[in-house]
């Protein structure tokens, strides 16, 4: 697929991160999507059902193109003694929450195949995946249908397996990304190893020919003119949309990305027990470096945790992903942070061109 079969699709080249756990909304997609960007519907720990209604949503306030994501069912790697052990520690989280922990059982395909099926029945412009690749047949039908598939990758190889499948395009995604780094396979010892945003962009684009979608910490315009100009078609951005007024993020949660007190982020599996970039907090910082290779399994097991830490507006309990820049995030609409970022990206190229006539 040419790079304008994607970027045709929305006039200006930003796509609006899917954030599962309730962030991305309709309304945060729709506002994305009418200032010309590519807005993100995300279907993660939703039903089937849940999804649709989302999607009918969204098309109720817009017309124009937007894309769901889905997470990709998991291998059984998880070693249920350490879950067992892990739970045992969070037993004072429960304790203090006055809740019990979840049953790590809950299941891990995410209801992937219901997904899909609703997916092919109803066609939407675009769908994208993480946690792994999609079997061709799969990719295949979602190309009859008319929808442009993208999937995630952390790695030349992984980007590779995605061009092999069939999809349309690759979402290169850099350590500095908040929320789950999107390995196709959860290997604890190359915890550590993930690579910067401009490096794996230029390693990818030699060695993929697919278009590519750019993912990692880029917060202000003249981030994604550089990634822009490194040979990505559109930048993905996620942290940047959590404080504007539609995104579905708790305000305590907004008010975190700047607050003094949350100074880092990390990589960490004490959440989900999967590798996620997060503010540091009390609840990161006490089970981090605990936390057992387990997703979902670990997923379930806090998530009544996590509830209720934001139901009664603790930061500490919650987790706050965010990538490297949250800092400078901005508590602009959506739609204006989008004309914002246009204006500023056009800014840099201009800056650009006139330093290079002037040398």
């Amino acid at each position: 697929m040419s790079s304008s079969a994607l970027t045709d699709l929305f006039p200006h080249p930003i796509v609006q991160a899917p954030m599962a756990g309730g962030v991305s909304v309709p309304q945060l997609a729709g506002a994305v999507a009418e200032a010309g960007g590519l807005g993100f519907l995300a279907a993660g720990y939703k039903t089937a059902d849940g999804m649709y209604q989302e999607i009918k949503k969204l098309r109720g306030l817009t017309g124009r193109p937007f894309g769901v994501n889905l997470f990709m069912p998991q291998p059984e790697i998880a070693d249920p003694a350490a879950v067992k052990v892990y739970a045992h520690q969070l037993a004072g989280e429960a304790t203090w929450y006055d809740t019990e922990l979840g049953d790590p059982d809950s299941g891990r395909d995410d209801g992937y195949d219901a997904k899909l099926a609703v997916l092919l029945d109803n066609p939407v412009p675009v769908v994208s995946f993480h946690f792994g690749v999609p079997s061709s047949d799969v990719l295949d039908s979602f190309r009859r249908a008319g929808t442009l598939t993208l999937v995630t990758a952390t790695t030349v190889e992984e980007a590779l397996a995605v061009q092999r499948a069939g999809a349309d395009a690759v979402i290169v995604q850099g350590v500095e990304a908040g929320g789950h780094q999107g390995t196709h396979r959860d290997n604890p010892e190359a915890d550590g190893s993930a690579i910067g945003l401009l490096s794996l962009i230029a390693q990818v684009r030699e060695s993929v020919d697919l278009p590519l979608v750019a993912a990692g910490g880029l917060m202000r315009g003249s981030q994604i003119a550089a990634v822009l100009a490194a040979g990505a078609s559109a930048a993905q951005l996620g942290t940047a949309f959590l404080a504007t007024p539609e995104s579905g993020a708790p305000a305590v949660y907004k008010q975190a990305l700047t607050n003094p007190l949350f100074v880092r982020t990390e990589l960490t599996r004490a959440f989900s027990g999967r590798p996620a970039r997060g503010l540091v907090n009390r609840f990161l910082r006490e089970h981090g470096p605990y936390a057992p290779a387990a997703y979902p399994e670990v997923h379930h097991l806090t998530s009544p945790l996590r509830k209720k830490a934001a139901a009664s507006g603790d930061a500490q309990g919650m987790a706050l992903w965010a990538g490297q820049g949250h800092r400078m995030a901005r508590e602009l609409p959506a739609g204006e942070l989008v004309r914002v970022l246009v204006d500023e990206i056009e800014g840099a190229r201009a800056a650009l061109v006139g330093g290079g006539a002037s040398s």
